[in-house]
């Protein structure tokens, strides 16, 4: 299968990452989509996003939002959280990704990626060649195009979850 689909984790959510660690580790950047990333599709953030985001910001990560929406979407949800973002970002185009680390002034040796959607997410960061981190998608309803997808996502988290099964043996 295609290595370069495959995230370097992959969790059950956004919210269990271990930010602390990872800050500890030498990563300055987070980029996050957030569309059932952090919020339900087309939700606007929540108390539990609010939180992340200031933790993020008190451990003294820079932060943006990259997302394929528009500009109403994103802005609505960061109206609460208060971090850069790029709308309409050509996901997995690796030059949204580019852009974001460099308003951000990571590059691709302290920046994370974290998204649910492997085709747009991952590829493109993996594509940048920022770490990635691949979350189960916060809620089953998607728009149609996302569902198809994710039918072609499981074919690849097959193959991914048994290449982690082979290296770890």
């Amino acid at each position: 299968m295609c290595a370069f689909l495959y995230p370097d984790e992959y969790l059950d959510s956004t919210y269990e990452i271990d930010f602390d660690k990872l800050y500890k580790e030498g990563y300055r950047g987070v980029i996050f989509d957030i569309d059932n990333t952090l919020v339900p599709h087309g939700a606007p953030a929540d108390e539990r996003a609010i939180s992340l985001f200031r933790h993020l910001k008190e451990l003294g990560f820079s932060c943006m939002l990259l997302s394929n929406n528009k500009e109403p979407r994103v802005k609505m949800f960061n109206d609460a959280v208060h971090v850069k973002y790029i709308y309409k970002a050509g996901k997995p185009k690796p030059s949204g990704y580019r852009r974001a680390m460099e308003e951000l002034g990571t590059d691709s040796s302290n920046t994370i990626f974290v998204g649910d959607q492997i085709f747009t997410d991952v590829c493109g960061a993996n594509l940048a060649g920022i770490r990635t981190i691949l979350v189960k998608p916060i809620h089953p309803k998607e728009e149609i195009q996302i569902v198809l997808k994710r039918y072609l996502e499981a074919v690849v988290l097959f193959f991914y979850k048994r290449s982690r099964k082979k290296t770890e043996a």
